[in-house]
């Protein structure tokens, strides 16, 4: 009987503690337990590329193209024979011709790591910092093209006019490409041939990098404020679509004349429109109708408005010359130039700044420049003088969307600061400003 209570007393306890574990706490095991039969996650492992090639699958050479080195040169050394070769030469020559190769430029060759030959699988090369074309030498051989790439940043600068605009520019860190862009936009508006004191720029403009750290060019302007004299000339690019992009004032005027204000970027006036000159060639007066553009040799030539060429030949006088008539009012001509552009001949149709011919001393002349005439009505006139037309301004329906879209813009270009400090002191009048070696 004491067994049978000893053994009553043992499963009351037992029942005990589990309702007082079950009360007041302890671990619910009412529930299974969660088992995950997945693996944990293993980390990604990124396969680093070049050209698209992932490169632990290959040995590497780095070379520059030799003078006189050529494509199957080149090859061959590594193992790609004559009718891959040829193969290549014929088949893609209108995705890359293989004579277009260039020294001085770089290329790749991407050697398989388990051919104890070293023999090449690809080679990239390196047309542009952007642009490359990779041969691929696998049982087909092919050839296709590529781009690197390109990251846009935004950069601003400001800066005085001190001796040249490319000077100023260079000098606060802009390039020679800068230069040229800023004086495309501006050569309707503004007379660089009288700079002032106190001229100044202010620009927001893109550059392009590739791999984020290397630099391969600049984009567009996409503001900028010239001061000349006591005005500002705001600029803003504005596009709508494919087909519709120029450049406008902060009223929606474009910056852009009928005419440009002459036929090169980068020149000096070195002799104006006269009824009585006297002819440094003839050594007697005469009257030059033209106006003169000393430059280099070799400058581009650009014609001033949109029209046709009627001529592009060559007389004892005029040397070679191109003649483009704009509209039943105006037409001008292009004097003494070493050689046509490309395509120029009669009945061709060129655009405002299109190049047409290049900087020569053809005919009569003591040294390389353009002689530039301008005719209105049928008369030789003096360009300077005349009050040419207006180009069109923005479009009627775009005029509110422009509004809005510089608004940011020329706050921005507001906040820019100039520094007090490189204000020039001397008063600005060369003619030959505009003048710089690239």
């Amino acid at each position: 009987m004491n067994q049978k209570l000893k053994y009553f007393t043992i499963a009351a306890a037992a029942v005990l503690a589990f309702l007082l574990i079950k009360q007041f706490g302890g671990e619910d095991k009412s529930k299974p337990a969660q088992i995950s039969n997945q693996e944990p996650e293993s980390p990604l492992i990124e396969v680093k590329k070049m050209f698209g090639i992932p490169v632990d699958s290959f040995e590497i050479d780095r070379k520059i193209v030799k003078e006189g080195e050529s494509f199957g040169n080149i090859l061959l050394a590594y193992g790609v024979d004559y009718p891959t070769i040829h193969q290549i030469a014929n088949d893609y020559k209108d995705v890359f011709d293989v004579r277009q190769l260039r020294s001085g430029k770089p290329y790749s060759i991407f050697k398989n790591n388990s051919d104890s030959s070293s023999s090449a699988r690809y080679m990239v090369y390196e047309a542009s910092p952007v642009n490359y074309y990779v041969f691929d030498f696998d049982e087909k051989a092919k050839v296709y093209s590529g781009k690197k790439k390109v990251s846009i940043r935004q950069k601003e600068i400001a800066g005085y006019i001190e001796s040249s605009l490319y000077e100023s520019l260079r000098e606060k860190g802009g390039s020679p490409g800068l230069a040229m862009s800023l004086s495309d936009i501006y050569a309707w508006s503004i007379d660089f041939f009288h700079i002032k004191k106190g001229d100044y720029f202010k620009l927001i403009y893109e550059e392009k990098f590739i791999d984020d750290t290397v630099r391969v060019g600049m984009g567009r302007i996409l503001a900028a404020d010239f001061k000349h004299g006591r005005k500002s000339y705001y600029s803003f690019h504005f596009e709508k679509g494919e087909n519709y992009s120029d450049y406008f004032d902060e009223k929606g005027n474009t910056l852009r004349k009928a005419f440009l204000k002459a036929p090169l970027n980068f020149f000096r006036i070195s002799s104006r429109y006269s009824k009585r000159r006297f002819h440094p060639v003839l050594k007697r007066n005469k009257a030059h109708l033209g106006t003169d553009y000393a430059a280099p040799r070799g400058t581009p030539i650009m014609t001033t408005a949109n029209g046709e060429v009627i001529a592009a030949s060559y007389t004892r006088g005029n040397g070679y010359y191109v003649k483009v008539k704009h509209n039943a009012t105006y037409t001008t001509q292009y004097l003494h130039m070493t050689k046509f552009a490309k395509g120029i001949k009669k009945g061709s149709i060129v655009k405002q700044g299109d190049i047409i011919g290049y900087v020569g001393s053809t005919g009569i002349a003591t040294g390389p420049h353009v002689c530039y005439r301008f005719w209105k009505n049928g008369k030789q006139v003096d360009p300077y003088k005349q009050d040419l037309p207006e180009a069109e301004p923005i479009k009627k329906e775009y005029e509110k969307e422009y509004q809005q879209h510089i608004k940011g813009w020329k706050e921005r270009l507001d906040n820019i600061k100039l520094e007090e400090t490189d204000k020039p002191d001397v008063y600005l009048a060369s003619a030959g400003w505009m003048r710089f070696n690239l």
